[in-house]
């Protein structure tokens, strides 16, 4: 008898447990439920593995093995897509005429100009070379101060007085168009750091093809003789300009270049490895040993710049290669949808977000207007009277209408 009861009993709490979950399964509907139940099921921490660094002057590198927070992995995808999406359509606008002069696109590039920023702390300082619309974005700048600065249009980052080399956000200093130009500025930046006693680093970037510059080896004498917290990322992306690194670089070991300076070498399509290589960096420098060599080996879709088409000195098939199997974005997808840190659902949202947000940049990047021809005279020195500027002749000079930009934009009603 005991034996029937307890049977019984225990067939009316497996009925009623199956009502309730019935009940749950109902009240979600349709791709919405599975997505809810995906994300209650997803992990919120993994460790991952990374290629190991190569080092120059080393004992020891950064860990290889890495730990990912769910709330990162949808920042770190959200993020890259961001810049892909964004380069995407800065190529459209060039092809359509819209966008006059250089323009150079960071698209395969993304997972270090990405991991690198996960690694900085407040105060730390960046600046590039002339593929610098992702930095720009990454650093504070909106996609529709980008694509509006590249249009040279007043919503412009700099109201489009700069064009695609030129832009700037606080402690961004910028794109630099002339080749290696930045290099010593990095080392001077760093220079302001140490003689304020900040525990920052100024990220120095530079491709392949500015590593053979002279003013590289005078910066690196210099930071090491002072000590000074800067690194001196190589973006090895393996063309200088339409020239293979083998072609221009006697050594290609780009981590080694520094001599007397330590260096790593760094897989740049792992958002994860950069992640966790300019951390280790970042504690080097604010230890006080100095500047550190960094090269990221990384890879380029687009040509050079847009007049390139990028398949003269390379093949079509070795492009799509790259993408099929070392892209960063898909490569980093794969593994946390694997990993169960998202899910197809929750990145195909952040896709349609990332889709809207750059249509509506573009609409106000092709439509805005363009500052008046007073604007040539602006922003010329800083805190001074108004200034007699000549113009095309001697006979012809102008007394500044306005003496910033700020001053301009509030008098037409843009302030």
């Amino acid at each position: 008898m005991t034996k029937f009861l307890s049977l019984v009993h225990l067939e009316r709490i497996w009925t009623q447990t199956m009502a309730l979950f019935a009940r749950q399964i109902q009240s979600l509907r349709g791709p919405a439920a599975l997505a809810t139940q995906q994300v209650r099921l997803a992990s919120t921490e993994v460790s991952f593995h990374t290629k190991p660094c190569k080092l120059h002057k080393l004992d020891s590198g950064p860990a290889t093995s890495v730990t990912l927070n769910k709330e990162d992995a949808l920042k770190y995808y959200r993020d890259m897509q961001v810049i892909r999406r964004m380069e995407s359509a800065a190529g459209n606008l060039y092809k359509e005429k819209k966008i006059r002069g250089f323009c150079h696109l960071y698209s395969g590039q993304e997972a270090c100009a990405v991991g690198m920023k996960a690694a900085m702390t407040d105060g730390d300082a960046v600046i590039t070379a002339y593929r610098c619309h992702g930095w720009t974005w990454l650093l504070g700048a909106t996609v529709t101060e980008v694509l509006a600065e590249l249009t040279g249009r007043m919503a412009g980052n700099v109201h489009g007085k700069g064009g695609s080399m030129h832009m700037y956000t606080k402690n961004f200093y910028g794109g630099n168009g002339i080749v290696g130009a930045q290099q010593p500025l990095g080392a001077g930046v760093a220079l302001a750091m140490k003689y304020r006693e900040q525990k920052n680093v100024c990220i120095t970037l530079y491709g392949d093809g500015a590593a053979n510059q002279g003013q590289l080896f005078e910066a690196t004498n210099m930071a090491k003789l002072w000590d000074l917290p800067v690194l001196f990322v190589c973006e090895n992306n393996g063309f200088g300009m339409g020239t293979a690194v083998e072609r221009s670089s006697a050594s290609t070991e780009y981590y080694t270049r520094g001599d007397y300076v330590p260096g790593i070498w760094v897989d740049g399509m792992d958002i994860l490895a950069v992640r966790e290589a300019t951390k280790w960096a970042k504690e080097y420098c604010d230890s006080g040993k100095g500047p550190l060599m960094m090269e990221m080996a990384t890879y380029r879709y687009h040509g050079h710049s847009m007049s390139d088409p990028g398949t003269s000195y390379r093949t079509r098939d070795e492009i799509q290669e790259v993408r099929k199997t070392r892209d960063p974005i898909t490569g980093f997808k794969d593994r946390i949808i694997t990993s169960s840190l998202a899910t197809e659902e929750e990145l195909k949202a952040i896709d349609k977000e990332v889709r809207k947000e750059v249509d509506e940049a573009l609409k106000i990047a092709t439509t805005d207007g363009v500052l008046p021809p007073e604007a040539l005279y602006v922003d010329l020195y800083h805190n001074t009277e108004a200034q007699a500027v000549r113009g095309a002749t001697i006979d012809e000079t102008i007394v500044q209408p306005y003496k910033t930009s700020a001053d301009l934009l509030k008098a037409i009603g843009r302030a």
